[in-house]
């Protein structure tokens, strides 16, 4: 998750984003996305990182399990915007809502057809790898 934050922090003002890859319900590895839409209330993801990235999970046999931005000035919480956008029904969708000199707002949500619902998630470090995100 230091990672994550740490991405999400290192592009403030504008929105980050980016992917997590994995097995099941388990992220093991960040990939962190450039906006190409550079602003703070909105982002898309480089087409070509993108593909990159999801080439690379189909290659050592992950998937995405999650996709997470950060809402720099604002509240943990899928926006309109988001939720129609939110293509993949079976990835989570992970919101970090930043305040500069503040602890970070990490949730995470479910969006089928519109509809949001709230997921717990666990963090815990790999001490093989130490990147905490499984």
């Amino acid at each position: 998750m230091e990672q994550i934050i740490a991405h999400c922090r290192s592009e403030y003002p504008i929105e980050a984003c980016g992917l997590l890859a994995g097995t099941d319900n388990r992220a093991e590895k960040m990939f962190a996305m450039t906006n190409v839409e550079p602003s703070n209330v909105s982002y898309m993801m480089d087409p070509g990182e993108q593909f990159k990235a999801m080439k690379e999970m189909r290659a050592n046999g992950n998937r995405m399990v999650a996709i997470f931005h950060s809402h720099p000035h604002s509240l943990a919480y899928p926006s309109p915007k988001d939720v129609s956008l939110a293509f993949y029904s079976d990835s989570l969708y992970l919101i970090i809502g930043l305040s500069m000199g503040e602890e970070p707002e990490i949730r995470a949500f479910e969006i089928v057809d519109g509809t949001v619902r709230e997921v717990r998630i666990e963090c815990s470090v790999d001490a093989s790898s130490g990147d905490g995100l499984k």
